[in-house]
């Protein structure tokens, strides 16, 4: 049915013409514009794409269908009303932010960059909560990827408190940091005999890089920093703003991480917040 697809057009509409019931979903957006003007065309949207052909084939859970839906349309780069409709008829079928993060996550290495910030932007505003109360939640209300638990792992080698969102284990790893304002790890260094060394992508506030003996760098959202393997260095929040970024630790031979000295309060304080 390949003309299924380019029905995504009609969906502009599809909050104010779904009607969801627990495990069934009715669609009349078809007839309701196009039922003169193309009648065959709105009977295979609202009767077999939204009838009991497809969305309603119990084969696939309403979830699972609205995730496999969402990531054609970031892969096509339908990122448009369609798109944002498909993001609140799945927040309706249950996908949590948790779990829309990790798919645009992973589809981004296979839909393009800019697809998956488009996509990022969008659901944000979907699963943005209203009920924050303090300035961590408030935060996390920025940015789609979770805060995470408290950093105890590594709060030894942190001045601050920090938090650690694992949200990728598998092909490529990486975690989200969340810095409260002024925290910052320690000087280190990503050490490896071949390849090894991180990459930094900035997600949500603002915040710093400083390799030793060079100029601090800004990171904003969208801030890409690649720290080669051997180079000492720092990161962490500005003094008025909470920070968050991606952590890649890149792949090598022989890597680890050593940790040392802290960024002391007079040197952070010489920065121009």
């Amino acid at each position: 049915m390949n003309y299924i697809f380019p029905l995504v057009a009609i969906m502009t509409i599809l909050n104010n013409n779904t009607l969801m019931a627990q495990n069934k979903i009715t669609q009349t957006a078809g007839h309701a514009v196009l039922g003169e003007f193309a009648p065959k065309f709105a009977e295979l949207n609202d009767n077999v794409l939204f009838g009991e052909d497809v969305w309603n084939d119990s084969t696939l859970s309403l979830h699972d269908r609205s995730m496999i839906t969402i990531s054609v349309l970031l892969g096509k780069g339908s990122i448009d009303s369609s798109f944002r409709s498909h993001l609140e008829m799945g927040k309706r079928h249950g996908i949590t932010r948790e779990e829309i993060a990790a798919l645009l996550t992973q589809a981004a290495f296979y839909a393009g960059w800019p697809n998956a910030w488009a996509g990022f932007r969008e659901a944000k505003e979907v699963w943005a909560d209203n009920h924050a109360t303090t300035e961590k939640e408030r935060f996390g209300q920025e940015m789609i990827f979770p805060v995470g638990e408290p950093n105890t792992e590594y709060a030894e080698h942190f001045s601050g408190n920090s938090y650690i969102a694992r949200i990728s284990t598998e092909q490529v790893r990486f975690v989200n940091v969340t810095f409260e304002p002024r925290c910052r790890n320690n000087r280190h260094i990503h050490h490896a005999t071949e390849g090894g060394g991180q990459m930094l992508v900035g997600v949500a506030g603002r915040g710093w890089y400083q390799e030793d003996g060079k100029p601090a760098q800004e990171i904003l959202p969208g801030t890409v920093i690649h720290i080669p393997a051997g180079g000492k260095h720092w990161h962490g929040a500005a003094a008025d703003s909470w920070f968050a970024h991606l952590a890649f630790e890149l792949s090598g031979e022989n890597t680890y991480t050593e940790w040392l000295e802290p960024v002391t309060d007079e040197e952070y304080d010489k920065l121009q917040q």
